[in-house]
């Protein structure tokens, strides 16, 4: 071969002594042939692929752009240069231009090589313009190739100028002339090829994201990241300056791929079930064939025995038996296949470089130790020391990023998987699982996913580390190393004991997260009762006893973790120690040298990352196995089965009941029994019968939310729905009547003023343009429903399905939303309504009445049929009809006057709203002065008001985002810190752990690190006994020696670092209890006005995310940080102390380390922040989401919710992408830096040869090796500190809120208090917040012992901030009140409120039994509390349950209906009993049955006690002592009913608006 190739060349191909010399060179005859060969073949190699654009006739790709042009230029004038070498040679051999004559022609290689290069020249033409029409920026192959040419180029460059220097001119000037001019023409080529071709339109879209436009070069370095590093540096990072996604990373194109996959994954699986079950279940008949008769018949009974047992049994067991499962993973696998084997490529070359140091580093050895070797070595080990980590660094960021990517693309589409499957998930898995633990699949399940997507190839690629370290080690110390293999196999073992320990904690600790948050959630959503009734105490005792159970779960854990540190610390010494004692013990010639000792450790160092990421991978996966396991049970779990529901248009009815029965479960007894019924099309159908017959759950049959039993329904046409309570988002008011539909200005203000809010508009802060806070907030009851019943009179649907929607409003805004909308001359008259109703007023004017009973349709007709027929409607109208008087009933076909409506402000009796939260009532006050200065006269009230809205809409337009009104928004933006985490912020930390903790903690990191420099010091002077010991026998004293110090110094290390891991933990845990437990405290303290401004998932966060980075992610990266900082010190001194020299470069290096830290730690911070900012949101709008399901299913908007969700989340991805490739960016800066370290440490060790022993110079390099990982953690971990650290700042931030009055104070009312029930009110003002107006404007008044108050007045006239003043809700303004003339202000909050009981508008119940919601302290005996049940009519229906008070009362008493509720509240009441009873509306959302119910028991068991009533339907407050009339504020009118009607002022006009005559007033 050799020889065929010098005649090729006409020179030697290879000659070793060209190398064995002080001046090196390659023979020129190699660099022809094989430096030639290495780039052209990389180029024809990868070439087809490259040209395929070539071939499609159609791209004509983009214009021709200058940079193209100049690359095409490049590649012709390269061309030039090889024909014209041809030419040359040609002329030369056979034009006798060459002197002396030719009797030998030139060498095949000059004909060869110029002809080789043209065509790879007119090759590279045809890849450019190939690149040019698949639209591609530049091409990363042709970087490659031209990088390959000038690299293997020089070497041939060098040649020839030593050539031209050592003759004194240039031997064949013509070829050298040729050669400079091409070498110089790749150089320009390379440099040109590192810049991206861009169009002028791919220009405008860098500016939303850079990297469509980077050039390879830019991409494999991060550098067209630089632009975001800068930006964030000088001015703090916010949402607008995030770039826009990669189509790639969108979530839409994210889950539609995982979508599929999972999809054919599951039915696979449920197939694969389903044979199985088949299976078994013969099986079982076969069986049972074989029985005998006699004993088959004591089978059968014993059957059924343990059939009834089952039925006794919980169906928890069952359901997991039948969830599918493994299906999840496979999915996974498929959609994401590319980047997995991409990732996959970069590793295994990284790994395979990785063990290239360790050789290289043996020879630098064996260099300083040898003089006899050239100096030039030297300085080429250095060089490739460089270079293999160099491109190891770039391959390990390249593999990292498609890891971490893959990790964010996996989180993306688990979270829009587990919304989308929320959208559609039946009422069972519903029931299963709470909103509370539905967000955890999407916050801790997917984060899960997440980390273990990020080190997925450690499964393959650790064991192949290990197994070519140990092959290496082989190599190095002979048998001997199996002794430190020995170790390692035994510690596996202990390992695995620990990681499977730790799953069982894991688990622990998720079921106490679960329980706890399912608390918190509940305790934020009900708070405001709970500060009625004072409550707050017993809830927190509750959650610090969840709490404290989950701190101990998480000491074990941590404790355990700290044991698996101790190993992880010594499994490396251990080894070390193992195979060098065995190795100097088996044979008396073994010493150990310098070579042998730090090329074992390098190996030994390598081995140590993946032996320790094996064991956390493992714990990782097993962690996701158990997220898997719960995300494949709800994922997998049946969707809402809605093939009851058909749409058949050949039917004559609108909706059709066929023999319909449904439950909702399916294992219970059906809740709607047989229903046949047929609802003509424009009809309206009222739905009636008392509390309890299934009214709602027929709505809901008929929307298709629960199980259908047998039977079906047909629907002709599209539905509306208004549930019972009204839904609203947080959104404005406008949009929450849209819903999702474009706004037509008629039609909207048609709607508006059918559903009687123009009034409403005018109070609002910016009309329709008001924020409305999470679940309605800031709108009262009544407008809560009335918005609703907009949102579906817009929709334009064919069916109305209302549920009560006129429970919660008054009679005379009931009447006109009945005659404007729903009644049969209303807005919907053409349309078929179905309305559930308790209002007896209405029936005779719709078309059919359908009465329920148990479930089951008793009757149906018209109302005069009905009458006649003296059935089971009779007895409900007996109930309700002497109760309403005949007044009423004949009031509702009045039509309500066009004035009475338009004098809104002067006398609208709109007793229906009351503000739920506080700050709007202010606002509403302050608007209402603007509206009266407005309303000029009553014929210009309507359109002045139509104007005024539209106005303001058009102004708001026109100004942008311009001035908003004070008050339009009623939620701030969450507030983000900037800029550098304060220094305190570390201090509270500090603190909270302990200061003693805090001074050990770091004593202990600095001894492990002075016992592991000492270990490794002695360790090199170990070796130095090979050169003292060289011809004699080496004495087995000296030996025992050395290896005892070095064992004693590494348990040393061991036991220092266990110590420090083991106060770390109690520290941490002891400042995770110490901050939840003070955030806790602070927010049940909090007054009632920072709910109403806070939404509750910005709060929920800080009970989860932050206490969960507090718990688990601070500690873990304190040890960490500790660990690199310490262990970054001691690379610096030990480097320093081989190598003197290197303090020079130490301070550029520490600068420009210090440099890039800085610039990533402002970026990565700001990125976490707004990360963690917009991740709530994800969260909000999915519980919102899930509060409003039926909603958003009857109206079919799921596909307009899942791209609302997709938004939210691709702003969350926007965060995290960047904060993805800021980390990259800086490791790759990073590395760099570590690689100068190692580069200089050798070069320096070069230097200094002479001068300096091989132990040494192996200590520092191998030291060197370490510190670029070390660096790259430092920086990394500093910076998660700082992120994390934020966790701290957001909760100090709650810690520190302002507190309402303290509970209990030392001056506390008597025993008895208050025994007379005396209220006085002292010209008393209140106000919700300093810059609002007064709410009430110096209100004086006596209410008497046991006196029954009325108290009315419309919308904001102050009725429900009388109640929050009586419980100080809102504090005094001025004035005082009085309670059996004790001024309330002088005692504690909670003596206070437990001495007065209310029953509030909205029944609130917390999940735990009937008893814990009546009685949470256990004040009351059983008897007492089975005595309140029984005056609140619920005794009986509490009997009829199994667990009777120990019933369990879902979340937020979702298994109850809306009166059952209710009446539960009036037990509570019973059971206080105390001398004042408010009644806040209480009857306002409960029908009329319930209603009388518990009036008739308040007004029995109340008698002596002073009852204030905040009226909402007038009649239940006409047989008061006297009535109290406020407006805006003030006190207007307080006298008895009689005297009020009689002098004809603003109650009377109340009264008459009801149709409620004085006939009968006088008959109450």
């Amino acid at each position: 071969m050799s020889s065929a190739l010098d005649e090729y060349c006409g020179s030697t191909f290879w000659n070793a002594s060209y190398l064995d010399r002080p001046d090196p060179d390659f023979p020129v005859c190699l660099e022809q042939t094989a430096l030639v060969w290495i780039p052209l073949g990389f180029l024809w190699i990868c070439a087809p692929w490259q040209l395929s654009h070539l071939f499609r006739s159609r791209e004509r790709g983009a214009g021709y752009s200058e940079l193209y042009l100049v690359k095409q230029i490049l590649a012709c004038l390269l061309f030039l240069t090889s024909v014209v070498g041809l030419v040359i040679t040609v002329v030369e051999d056979f034009g006798g231009y060459r002197d002396p004559t030719p009797d030998k022609l030139n060498p095949v290689v000059l004909y060869v090589n110029p002809s080789i290069y043209a065509a790879s020249w007119l090759m590279v033409l045809l890849v450019q313009e190939s690149r040019r029409r698949a639209h591609d920026k530049d091409s990363p192959f042709l970087f490659i190739f031209w990088l390959l040419s000038v690299l293997c180029g020089v070497f041939m460059l060098q040649t020839l100028i030593r050539l031209t220097i050592k003759q004194g001119s240039a031997p064949d000037l013509p070829r050298f002339s040729l050669y400079c001019i091409s070498y110089g023409l790749e150089c320009i080529s390379i440099v040109i090829s590192c810049i991206s071709d861009v169009s002028s339109e791919e220009k405008a879209a860098a500016k939303k994201n850079p990297q469509v436009t980077a050039s390879f070069l830019s991409q494999i370095t991060f550098n067209w990241f630089n632009g975001m590093m800068m930006k964030s540096y000088r001015e703090p990072l916010e949402t607008k300056h995030l770039w826009e996604l990669n189509e790639a990373d969108k979530t839409q194109y994210v889950y539609a791929e995982f979508e599929r996959h999972t999809t054919s994954g599951l039915k696979k699986v449920q197939r694969k079930m389903e044979k199985e079950r088949k299976k078994e279940s013969h099986k079982d008949t076969e069986q049972m064939n074989g029985v005998s008769r006699t004993v088959s018949q004591d089978v059968l009974i014993m059957e059924e025995k343990s059939r009834k047992d089952k039925k006794k049994k919980p169906k928890k067991e069952e359901s997991s038996a039948t969830t599918a499962e493994g299906w999840m993973v496979l999915a996974m696998m498929k959609t994401y296949r590319h980047i997995l084997i991409k990732g996959a490529i970069f590793k295994f070359c990284h790994d395979v470089l990785l063990f290239v140091n360790p050789q290289l580093l043996k020879l630098l050895i064996s260099f300083t130790a040898n003089p006899s070797i050239y100096e030039w070595k030297g300085y080429v080990y250095a060089v490739l020391l460089f270079v293999t980590a160099l491109t190891q660094s770039l391959l390990l960021q390249q593999y990292f990023h498609s890891c971490f990517l893959l990790g964010m693309r996996v989180r993306t589409a688990i979270t829009a998987a587990v919304y989308k499957k929320a959208l559609t998930v039946s009422n069972a898995i519903r029931k299963e699982s709470t909103v509370g633990e539905i967000v955890n699949l999407m916050t801790v399940d997917a984060q899960r996913f997440n980390d273990v997507t990020n080190f997925i190839h450690l499964l393959w690629s650790a064991p192949l580390q290990i197994v070519v370290a140990i092959t290496f080690l082989w190599l190095e110390l002979g048998p001997s190393v199996l002794a430190g293999l020995a170790v390692m196999l035994l510690l596996i073992p202990f390992n695995g004991v620990l990681a499977t320990k730790a799953k069982g904690l894991q688990m622990k600790n998720m079921k106490h997260k679960d329980q706890r948050m399912k608390l918190m959630t509940e305790i934020l959503s009900g708070i405001k009762v709970m500060k009625f009734y004072a409550w707050e105490p017993s809830f927190e005792h509750q959650v610090f006893g969840i709490r404290e159970n989950e701190l101990k779960v998480m000491k074990k854990a941590a404790y355990l973790q700290a044991l698996a540190i101790f190993l992880y610390t010594c499994t490396p010494f251990l080894v070390s120690l193992a195979s060098f004692a065995a190795y100097v013990a088996v044979d008396q010639n073994n010493v150990l040298d310098a070579q042998k000792a730090f090329t074992s450790i390098s190996l030994f160092n390598i081995m140590r990352f993946p032996l320790a990421m094996l064991p956390m991978l493992i714990s990782a996966m097993v962690q996701a196995a158990v997220s898997r396991k719960r995300l494949e049970k709800f994922l997998g779990g049946e969707a809402l089965d809605t093939s009851a529901i058909r749409q058949d248009p050949s039917y004559e009815s609108a909706v059709s009941f066929s023999d319909a029965s449904f439950s909702w479960d399916k294992n219970e007894e059906p809740t709607i029994k047989d229903v046949t019924l047929d609802i003509k099309p424009g009809s309206l159908v009222a739905v009636v019968g008392p509390v309890g017959c299934g009214k709602s759950s027929l709505m809901s049959a008929l929307l298709g939310e629960m199980e259908n039993i047998k039977g079906f329904i047909n629907i002709k046409g599209s539905i509306a729905y208004v549930p019972q309570q009204a839904w609203i988002q947080n959104d404005t008011l406008q949009d929450n009547i849209l819903f999702g539909l474009k706004l037509e200005e008629s039609r909207y203000q048609k709607v508006l003023e059918s559903c009687a809010l123009l009034p409403d508009l005018d109070l609002l802060p910016a009309g329709d343009q008001t924020e409305i806070g999470e679940k309605g907030i800031n709108l009262s009851g009544g407008q809560k429903q009335r918005v609703s019943l907009a949102r579906a009179a817009y929709s334009g649907a064919d069916i109305f399905i209302l549920d009560d929607p006129l429970s919660a409003v008054d009679a005379h805004v009931g009447k006109h939303i009945f005659q404007q909308v729903i009644g049969p001359n209303g807005l919907l008259k053409e349309k078929t309504r179905i309305l559930v109703t308790h209002g007896v007023t209405f029936l005779p004017q719709v078309d059919e009445i359908v009465v329920l009973v148990d479930g089951g349709v008793s009757e149906v007709g018209s109302y005069k049929i009905l009458m006649a027929n003296q059935g089971a409607f009779a007895d409900f109208l007996n109930v309700y009809g002497e109760e309403r008087g005949s007044g009423e009933a004949e009031a509702t076909v009045n039509v309500v006057m066009e004035e009475d409506l338009t004098l809104v402000d002067e006398q609208e009796p709109q007793a229906d709203a009351h503000p739920d939260d506080a700050v709007t009532a202010a606002l509403r006050r302050e608007n209402s002065e603007r509206a009266r200065r407005r309303k000029g006269s009553k014929g210009s009230v309507r359109v002045s008001l139509k104007k005024a809205v539209r106005n303001k809409d058009l102004g708001s337009e026109k100004d942008g985002l311009g001035e908003m009104v004070k008050g339009q928004r009623l939620i701030e933006k969450e507030a983000v810190e900037t800029g550098k985490v304060k220094f305190s912020v570390y201090w509270k930390y500090l603190h909270a752990i302990g200061w003693l903790y805090s001074l050990l903690i770091t004593l202990l990191y600095i001894a492990q690190n002075v016992a592991a420099i000492g270990q490794n010091l002695w360790l090199s002077d170990w070796t130095n006994d090979a050169i003292r010991y060289a011809n004699t026998t080496y004495p087995a004293a000296e030996r025992d020696r050395r290896i005892g110090i070095f064992g004693a110094l590494g348990v040393a290390q061991a036991v220092f670092l266990f110590l420090g891991a083991f106060l770390i933990t109690g520290g941490a845990i002891a400042a995770s209890r110490d901050l939840h437990s003070r955030l806790l405290h602070n927010i049940l303290h909090v007054p009632m006005v920072f709910f109403d401004t806070t939404p509750m998932g910005r709060i929920v966060n800080r009970f989860s995310k932050d206490i969960y980075t507090i718990d688990e992610a601070i500690p873990m990266m304190l040890r960490t940080w500790l660990a690199c900082f310490f262990g970054v010190i001691s690379t610096l001194f030990v480097i320093c102390l081989a190598t003197p020299y290197f303090t020079i470069v130490v301070v550029p290096l520490a600068v420009l380390y210090y440099f890039i830290q800085r610039f990533y730690v402002t970026t990565s911070r700001q990125l976490r922040r707004l990360d963690s900012v917009t991740r709530s949101p994800i969260y909000s709008h999915f519980g919102e989401t899930v509060t409003g399901l039926p909603v958003i299913r009857a109206y079919r908007h799921q596909a307009r919710f899942l791209d609302q969700n997709e938004k939210i989340v691709d702003g969350n991805q926007k965060c995290v992408f960047p904060w993805i490739v800021a980390n990259r960016w800086l490791a790759i800066r990073l590395e760099f830096v570590g690689n100068l370290v190692i580069f200089f440490a050798a070069l320096f060790a070069v230097i200094a040869r002479g001068s300096l022993d091989s132990g040494l110079v192996g200590l520092s390099i191998s030291y060197a090796l370490n510190v670029t990982q070390a660096l790259n953690w430092l920086v990394r971990q500093t910076s998660e500190l700082e992120t994390n650290i934020v966790s701290v700042e957001r909760v100090s931030e709650y810690t520190t809120l302002d507190n309402e009055a303290p509970w209990v104070i030392d001056q506390r009312p008597q025993e008895d208090w208050p025994d007379k029930g005396e209220i006085k009110f002292m010209d008393y003002k209140a106000r919700y917040r300093p810059e609002l107006d007064f709410v009430l404007q110096g209100l004086s008044c006596d209410i008497r012992t046991n006196e029954k108050i009325g108290i009315v007045g419309r919308t904001g006239a102050g009725k429900s901030s009388l109640t929050n003043c009586l419980f100080r809700i809102i504090e005094s303004a001025g004035g005082k009140i009085l309670i059996d003339g004790l001024d309330i202000a002088t005692i504690g909050l909670h003596d206070l409120r437990q001495r007065l009981t209310i029953i509030p508008q909205d029944p609130v119940l917390f999940s735990g039994t009937f008893r814990m919601n009546l009685d949470p302290f256990n004040r009351y005996s059983d008897e007492e509390v089975w005595r309140s049940l029984e005056l609140a009519h619920l005794k009986h229906y509490t009997v009829s349950l199994p667990n009777k008070l120990q019933h369990e009362v879902s979340e937020g008493g979702d298994n109850l209906s809306v009166g059952q509720r209710q009446l539960l509240c009036l037990a509570r009441a019973l059971l206080r009993k105390s001398k004042i009873l408010i009644l806040d509306e209480a009857t306002a959302a409960v029908d009329l049955e319930t209603d009388n119910l518990i009036q008739t028991t308040i007004q029995t068991e109340f008698a002596d006690c002073t009852v204030l009533t905040i009226a909402h339907r007038l009649h239940t407050i006409m047989d008061s002592t006297r009535v109290m009339v406020l407006e805006a504020g003030r006190m207007v009118e307080f006298d008895s009913p009689s005297a009020l009607l009689q002098s004809q002022g603003h109650f009377y006009h109340m009264t008459k608006d009801a149709g409620i005559t004085s006939a009968e007033v006088t008959a109450l």
